[in-house]
């Protein structure tokens, strides 16, 4: 694959042979986050169409799959249009080259001509004095951790695990421009953002907005389907529920494989949880446990100290809290299980709140 004639590594300038050379070594000698560069480099740079990457599990189980090159050159194009990425913009990667996030950082570079930065994936990537960049992708943990530098960064996008509450209203106040991204393995990152409101400007945007040429749709269960042809062959089926506002705009809900059924009634936890945010600070789900007659109980889950008796009141009282979504009891957790990237896994955590 081509390499832009702007294209920097670490602020010096490669071609073919020279990347390839760089990539050598990394995957010989270089620290771990070296060597996943340095493999994926090796990939890009070699004969194969495709490249393997492992799936997330967003639309079924993860597993391994070949994302064609064409896809993921596409992809880099349109993401450089929608945010005017240009030749020589600074950029910084701080994901690991392992996942398709970090890849997509290392490709728009290679394809833009963008002078990228290297640093060792971490929950803190902004810890020490860093230089202005045009643009940086992080999760949400990574984003938390880094509030007092994030002046340094012109454009943010923020993906890989929901925004909390309370880091969307500390984003809010931020000087940059900063996306929520949503996007998935199979669409080769993220093919629809929504900007996190501004507290001067006083907006919030609810709806994501599709990149050009992203096609959407629902199906029978009320989830997203993607039509993307410039990023993937086959019509992309998702378990997200969503309302789709129009060709260009949709609202996530939650995920459909996390709807509660409770006596017949479908309960979506994310929604509920949207409910009961104003109420709690600590990090908390609603969750179905099995139960003899309801068929699923609505519980909720709260990581940290909590006072059940109190907080079971405080929702008691909320009037947008339909009784059919005001739960049965609480429980609490000192540590919620979590993913790499801060991901709650909410089915093992509530294994191992049953534990003897």
């Amino acid at each position: 694959m081509g390499i832009h004639p702007a294209f920097k590594l670490n602020g010096i300038h490669f071609n073919g042979d020279g990347l390839y050379e760089v990539a050598y070594s990394w995957v010989k000698e270089g620290q771990d986050f070296e060597k996943a560069a340095g493999n994926f480099l090796l990939e890009w740079l070699g004969p194969s169409e495709c490249i393997p990457v492992q799936t997330s599990g967003s639309t079924g189980q993860p597993k391994i799959i070949e994302i064609n090159k064409e896809f993921m050159v596409n992809s880099a194009l349109t993401t450089g249009r929608f945010f005017d990425l240009r030749p020589g913009s600074s950029s910084l990667l701080c994901l690991s080259a392992q996942h398709i996030a970090g890849k997509m950082m290392l490709v728009r570079a290679l394809i833009l001509g963008l002078e990228l930065d290297i640093v060792a994936p971490s929950s803190k990537p902004l810890t020490v004095p860093q230089k202005q960049y045009g643009f940086c992708a992080m999760v949400p943990l990574q984003v938390e951790n880094s509030l007092a530098g994030l002046q340094n960064i012109e454009k943010l996008i923020v993906g890989g695990a929901p925004i909390s509450k309370s880091l969307r209203e500390a984003l809010a106040k931020q000087q940059g421009t900063i996306f929520e991204t949503y996007g998935m393995t199979e669409t080769v990152t993220h093919i629809a953002v929504r900007e996190i409101g501004n507290v001067k400007s006083g907006t919030h945007e609810t709806y994501f907005q599709t990149l050009p040429d992203i096609q959407i749709e629902r199906d029978e269960r009320g989830c997203l389907v993607i039509v993307a042809p410039k990023v993937s062959a086959e019509r992309i089926i998702t378990n997200d529920l969503v309302e789709i506002r129009d060709d260009t705009h949709f609202k996530w809900l939650g995920r459909y494989d996390n709807v509660i059924n409770s006596g017949g009634v479908k309960l979506i936890p994310e929604r509920i949880e949207e409910k009961l945010a104003p109420l709690i600070e600590n990090r908390f789900f609603a969750f179905g446990i099995p139960h003899g007659q309801l068929g699923e109980e609505l519980v909720l889950v709260i990581e940290g100290d909590v006072d059940g008796e109190i907080l079971q009141k405080r929702i008691d009282s909320l009037r947008d809290l339909d009784k059919f979504e005001k739960p049965k009891r609480i429980l609490s957790t000192p540590k919620f299980v979590e993913t790499k990237n801060g991901k709650i896994r909410r089915e093992e955590t509530v294994l191992q709140l049953q534990k003897p």
